[in-house]
């Protein structure tokens, strides 16, 4: 067309431009309706909350696997060895399995756990309670590597090497956790045991940069039969007495606040730490020296009633002290990147699963009375295993994400 020549326009007649309309929208429909089927639809769900492994149910399943281990575990400590000893009822005892609420909690794998932690190495500082831990853990890894050579050190036992994953676990005892020694008289006579609240144990000050995951733990000693009137303890900050005096738990409250801070200024902040609350104690009738005892051959009932009955402090029972350390360490805890490992609630039930009279020497119970505090092996102990071990999976997943 030239410039300048006039354009002619005809209009579309109004019939037509309704049918071409219609064809759009019939297609659009079309289209859309298409694609929405075709996509999967996703429910509008509220997100379940995770899962409380700590929180849950002991239920009687016969049909169980058998323990991983058994009497031939060369990481036993006699005491504990149930099966050994021949403690009545070891078939039933390990078949109450523990069930999460909402989830469930598998069988520690050794061989996956052990090829996850390649190259890592696990460290437990604390009591014997945490010894009855890691002689669980160290039994159940052993399938994976029978090969594990024992640790030792001044002819103690503490803790093994797995050769074929390059894996340490090993026990660091520091019962108290601060450093603590016996003081003499001015007659040299030894009287009370002087802790410093703010200096860590030599037994574990200068270890912890070696290890991956590290769980402490600390309580069963603190308490007026350790540490009768006769030889108390006596608190110093900065090398000089603490006035006016602490009493017992006072002491552990601060031991506690100075601990925390000083894992958490100087262990490396790439270990996983954990903080185990207390392995609760079953004595009935008196404390261990009272003639007290746990011949029950089953768990306490899942009625909560029943077991604030054996653990509330305010009914002012032998052990009611498992709780109030509790109370301590979870208030000082609540703000630090340690993980609270709360196994108390579901061992509270378990007072059917202590190696009481059977304790491999003739004369132990004479001696020493029932044992109502630590746990035959097999046994509960390798339920904490199973938990300890999901948690480590799982949070050395999140790091890798």
């Amino acid at each position: 067309m030239e410039f300048g020549s006039r354009r002619t326009y005809t209009t579309m007649p109004s019939n037509l431009r309704s049918s071409r309309l219609l064809l759009i929208s019939l297609l659009l429909l079309l289209f859309y309706s298409t694609t929405l089927l075709r996509r999967p639809t996703t429910p509008n769900l509220v997100s379940p909350p995770p899962c409380d492994l700590f929180s849950g149910r002991w239920v009687y399943t016969p049909e169980t696997p058998k323990p991983l281990y058994d009497e031939t575990c060369p990481f036993h400590r006699n005491a504990w060895n149930c099966l050994k000893n021949r403690r009545e009822n070891m078939g039933v005892i390990n078949s109450w399995r523990w069930v999460p609420d909402g989830c469930g909690l598998s069988r520690i794998d050794p061989t996956r756990f052990l090829g996850r932690m390649r190259n890592k190495n696990i460290g437990f500082v604390g009591d014997s309670l945490n010894e009855n831990f890691v002689v669980s853990l160290l039994c159940i890894l052993r399938v994976a590597d029978p090969s594990a050579v024992k640790w030792k050190k001044k002819k103690a036992w503490r803790g093994a090497y797995f050769p074929k994953f390059n894996v340490t676990v090993a026990y660091h005892r520091s019962v108290l956790l601060a450093k603590y020694n016996r003081e003499a008289n001015e007659d040299g006579v030894k009287g009370a045991y002087r802790v410093d609240v703010d200096v860590p144990a030599d037994e574990w000050i200068n270890v912890t940069s070696f290890y991956d995951v590290l769980v402490f733990n600390s309580g069963h000693w603190w308490g007026y039969d350790k540490f009768p009137k006769e030889t108390p303890l006596v608190f110093y900050r900065k090398g000089k007495p603490i006035h006016p005096p602490l009493d017992i738990y006072q002491g552990f409250e601060v031991v506690v606040q100075h601990m925390v801070s000083y894992i958490q200024r100087q262990v490396p902040a790439k270990t996983l730490k954990f903080w185990r609350l207390q392995s609760p104690r079953h004595f009935s009738g008196g404390d261990w020296n009272q003639n007290g005892s746990c011949l029950l051959d089953k768990p306490l009932d899942k009625d909560q009633i029943q077991l604030d009955m054996w653990f509330d402090p305010r009914n002012n029972g032998v052990n009611k002290e498992a709780r109030m350390i509790n109370r301590i360490i979870k208030n000082e805890l609540q703000t630090t990147e340690i993980k609270l490992l709360d196994l108390t609630h579901l061992s509270e039930y378990r007072a059917d699963a202590h190696p009481a009279i059977w304790l491999g020497k003739q004369d132990a119970v004479a001696i020493w009375g029932q044992d109502c505090m630590h746990w035959c092996l097999p046994g509960v102990p390798d339920t904490w295993v199973d938990i300890l071990a999901e948690l480590i999976l799982g949070n050395l997943k999140q790091s890798k994400d």
